[in-house]
């Protein structure tokens, strides 16, 4: 007769263990999984992936309007959302955001769920601070509505659909998100796997797969890095120094207009214009080049930022993986 022994590890920071993988693993989670809570795996045509969400929906993120409470003491900006499944609108600031995003990062460990855009302690109030801010949660939002799992969490409904002006649903539905028994070891109790025939995994394939897909998202980390740095670099440039450059040609053919303006014979004026105009074109060159970015690279960065914060996840959802 054969045992085997799971020994527990000695790291008690390792993200195996505070994920709650390692208690799981040791038989020490216990609680009741309603069907609610029940996530499922299905087989799907590239292998083992999370059932769809059967009533898919959008949510918009539009109109930041800053606002102010304690009598105007303290001001903040609050965005509008509209989820498709309800046609209500809410309203919630960043730190809505941001609460909603540490309740998902800590029930879901093997889930990535991306990082909110950057908080800002000054300029929170600068339109295009806000501009793209709105445009990251826009993204951010796109991601979790289209998730199996996140979109249909309790504590991301309580976050759509909640009333702005109902205060006191808005603290009772954040207290039972915070008291979630489904969270550390009893979450992977609410994982429901598929059974039968042709249902179980060759090991051995799991763990090369694994492996490629952990070297697959170290190079794109570092691509993603390399291109978010070169297209900042490229934009800034075409912002300040093309813009720039091209009104500097601009204003030489506006002296240079300006100078045979001085010459008033009749059959210079066709000339006089013509100068002017090169002029007045280079200078609209400059604007072009400066609003440029704005059209193509802004929203590429903006896309980055969201997979970056992806891929700063996956290590440590590859490491509970393999500690399971």
């Amino acid at each position: 007769k054969s045992s085997a022994t799971v020994s527990r590890n000695l790291n008690r920071f390792s993200t195996f263990v505070k994920s709650g993988g390692e208690a799981f693993v040791l038989g020490e989670a216990s609680g009741f999984v309603k069907d609610g809570d029940k996530l499922c795996v299905v087989l799907g045509p590239r292998g083992p992936e999370w059932q769809e969400n059967p009533y898919p929906f959008q949510c918009s993120i539009e109109d930041p309007t800053k606002q102010t409470k304690f009598k105007g003491m303290k001001s903040y900006i609050a965005y509008k959302l509209v989820p498709s499944h309800t046609g209500q609108q809410v309203h919630r600031r960043y730190k809505h955001f941001d609460w909603l995003y540490g309740r998902l990062a800590e029930k879901f460990p093997v889930i990535s769920v991306p990082h909110l855009p950057e908080k800002q302690a000054t300029g929170r109030f600068e339109e295009d601070f806000i501009s793209k801010r709105r445009k990251g949660l826009a993204w951010w939002m796109d991601h979790m509505c289209s998730h199996p799992v996140l979109a249909q969490c309790d504590a991301f409904q309580h976050f759509l659909t909640c009333p702005s002006t109902d205060e006191k649903a808005w603290k009772q539905g954040k207290r039972k998100a915070e008291k979630d028994e489904m969270v550390g070891a009893n979450f992977f109790l609410t994982i429901s796997v598929p059974t039968g025939p042709g249902a179980s995994l060759d090991l051995q394939e799991v763990e090369s797969q694994v492996d490629g897909f952990k070297a697959f998202t170290k190079k794109m980390d570092e691509s993603a890095l390399q291109l978010n740095h070169t297209a900042n670099e490229f934009a800034r440039k075409q912002v300040t120094g093309f813009k720039k450059e091209y009104q500097k040609v601009g204003h030489s053919f506006k002296c240079l207009s300006q100078a045979f303006e001085l010459d008033q014979q009749a059959f210079s004026a066709g000339l006089n214009q013509a100068i002017a105009f090169t002029a007045e074109a280079y200078d609209a060159i400059g604007d072009l080049f400066a609003d440029q970015p704005r059209q193509d690279l802004d929203p590429v960065m903006d896309l980055l930022a969201l997979y970056q914060g992806h891929l700063a996840n996956f290590p440590d959802i590859i490491h509970v993986q393999k500690g399971k």
